[in-house]
């Protein structure tokens, strides 16, 4: 049997955290591939993601980058949207909510 890399358990734990974090947003969307999802479903869609995808993911940064920027299968940016319409690569919201726990006191 192959032992599946894994990230190292602090880097598990923020992404753990940023994908915790991406759930409990209530007014926000999370747009995958034209299409508009709750952020419940959105932090469901990248468990799963992580789940099959994990082994090229060693810290926090490659989730946002390998799992949670883009489509793997068109391509496309993820894209979160504000109550307000606005909306915002979920790269950069996530980059913004990694660089918010890493400054964290430990």
């Amino acid at each position: 049997v192959l032992a599946r890399a894994e990230p190292a358990p602090h880097e598990m734990s923020r992404i753990d955290r940023l994908i915790r974090f991406v759930e409990a947003q209530k007014d926000m969307k999370f747009i995958r591939n034209g299409s508009e999802y709750t952020c419940e479903d959105a932090g469901r869609f990248l468990r799963g993601k992580m789940e099959s995808m994990g082994a090229e993911v060693k810290t926090a940064r490659d989730f946002i980058e390998r799992i949670a920027s883009k489509s793997s299968m068109s391509g496309k940016p993820y894209q979160v949207k504000f109550a307000d319409g606005r909306t915002m690569l979920a790269a950069d919201f996530l980059h913004a909510e990694l660089k918010r726990i890493e400054a964290q006191p430990a």
